[in-house]
């Protein structure tokens, strides 16, 4: 008897010994593991932005200019009043202000033309610079190399004014500068002018063709 309950006794413990290591194998094994403390999952989504913060892309990627010509400068363009297309009604005589692209490369003219008589190239200037007349809109307009557009002109005839309130002269030139230039150019013009401050002159915004209909 002694014998047999030792040998039971020795089965059962080898038994126990076994359970323990098949227990110990399963509780290592896991299918799904569990994330290590202070770990953070993966961003997937678009982040939300606080309302005035640029975005990644857009603080990186300039805003794209407008594409086309540049403005024409002044040592570009040929500029000329021909006194055979003037016309005249009620007191006035108008005229086309002709801007000739002389350059090799397309340029735009956008607005009104600074106008003035002066006394000589260089010249100090007689009477006021000439109004803007809102008859026509302003337009970008694209002038080809070896193109014309122009600006009309309205000369009012001095002599519509006493002579005391006008000063009455004669001009013989025009300064004129092309729309958002600093440099002008100087075109002969002969016309009565008034050298005090009478409005004589008055120009409209540069429009496609060579001439007013």
């Amino acid at each position: 008897m002694t014998s047999s309950a030792s040998a039971v006794r020795g089965l059962a413990a080898a038994a126990v010994l076994a359970c323990s290591a098949a227990l110990a194998t399963a509780c290592g094994t896991s299918s799904s593991p569990a994330a290590s403390p202070g770990s953070s999952p993966a961003v997937t989504g678009t982040p939300t932005l606080s309302p005035g913060t640029a975005s990644p892309v857009n603080s990186l990627t300039a805003t794209p200019s407008q594409a086309g010509p540049a403005p024409c400068v002044t040592s570009a363009l040929k500029v000329a009043v021909p006194r055979g297309q003037g016309n005249g009604a009620a007191g006035s005589s108008y005229y086309p202000i002709q801007f000739t692209n002389a350059s090799g490369t397309s340029c735009t003219l956008y607005g009104y033309p600074g106008v003035s008589f002066v006394t000589a190239p260089g010249g100090r200037q007689i009477g006021i610079a000439a109004t803007r007349n809102p008859t026509t809109a302003k337009q970008l307009v694209t002038v080809p190399p070896g193109q014309t557009v122009h600006a009309q002109l309205q000369v009012v005839d001095a002599e519509n004014y006493p002579p005391t309130g006008c000063g009455l002269v004669t001009a013989h030139w025009l300064k004129i500068y092309p729309p958002n230039q600093t440099a002008p150019a100087y075109v002969r013009f002969t016309a009565q002018a008034c050298s005090k401050p009478k409005q004589i002159l008055s120009v409209q915004t540069v429009q496609p063709g060579s001439a007013g209909t």
